[in-house]
């Protein structure tokens, strides 16, 4: 490490003000990606402005249909959520599927939407469930804030305060995980909802998260596991890495998709 100057921020407003007094500061909350990329060098900011002790940026709420998550919600407060288990059970299931406790205890879904790591869980879900990102500027729709790899729509001094959602008709998630980090070497999210079926994919692209056109036409007129039963997606796009070539992730897409839609009916 290297010296670095710590903020604890008391307020957005605040964080803001911070972040637009240092030209080389980060953000961070649950520190699961800056931290260890600073103990590497592959990060080095001048200042750390700590997000941890925000309360507005903290809970989670259900109003009717409309569910909203303050950024500063770890894993774990979502995984246990009552409220949130009844408006959407696979939010839920993904929040507890995330690393270990200890990242489940520390990190947060603000963090985990703002770094946009390809193989996250979080950004699956935002896309398929049509969320929105509010921040403290404004608010963005999932399919416009997902940019590429670790790249957002986020500008210059903006904060994700929360993500906002409606809960869907049904919904799932499955991944194949990685045994060591356990991020999703294949993630699927499906959602049917009023404006139809989305499926979402996280760890398989090479730009990202994207959504499955061909996936979403199948389940549009069907929504069972068997309406993707010889189904190919091709494996142009797909991530090839030492853990799997682009055509063993393209058919793992599609087994993923399959428990998704079979969770969602379950």
């Amino acid at each position: 490490m290297y010296s670095v100057n710590y903020h604890r921020a008391a307020s957005v407003e605040d964080a803001a003000r911070l972040l637009a007094a240092n030209d080389e500061a980060k953000l961070v909350s649950g520190g699961m990606t800056l931290i260890p990329a600073m103990k590497t060098r592959l990060a080095a900011p001048s200042d750390l402005i700590d997000l941890r002790h925000i309360a507005a940026l903290k809970g989670i709420s259900v109003s009717g249909s409309t569910v909203t998550i303050g950024a500063g919600t770890t894993h774990a407060e979502v995984a246990a959520s009552q409220e949130l288990a009844a408006a959407c059970p696979a939010f839920v299931k993904l929040a507890g599927s995330i690393g270990d406790p200890h990242v489940r205890h520390l990190g947060t879904i603000g963090g985990s939407v703002a770094n946009n790591d390809p193989a996250a869980d979080y950004p699956a879900a935002l896309l398929a469930l049509g969320a929105t990102v509010v921040t403290n500027k404004r608010e963005v729709a999932a399919e416009d804030f997902f940019t590429g790899l670790f790249e957002t729509a986020l500008g210059e001094g903006e904060i994700v305060t929360a993500i906002r959602f409606t809960a869907p008709q049904a919904a799932g998630y499955q991944k194949f995980r990685n045994p060591a980090s356990r991020y999703a070497m294949a993630g699927v999210f499906v959602a049917r909802g009023s404006d139809g079926v989305k499926v979402a994919v996280t760890g398989a692209g090479d730009n990202g998260v994207f959504r499955s056109a061909e996936m979403e036409a199948a389940l549009s007129s069907n929504f069972d596991a068997a309406a993707l039963d010889g189904l190919t997606l091709p494996a142009d796009g797909m991530m090839s890495d030492i853990h799997a070539s682009a055509d063993y992730r393209a058919n793992l897409v599609v087994v993923m998709a399959k428990r998704a839609v079979a969770a969602a009916n379950g």
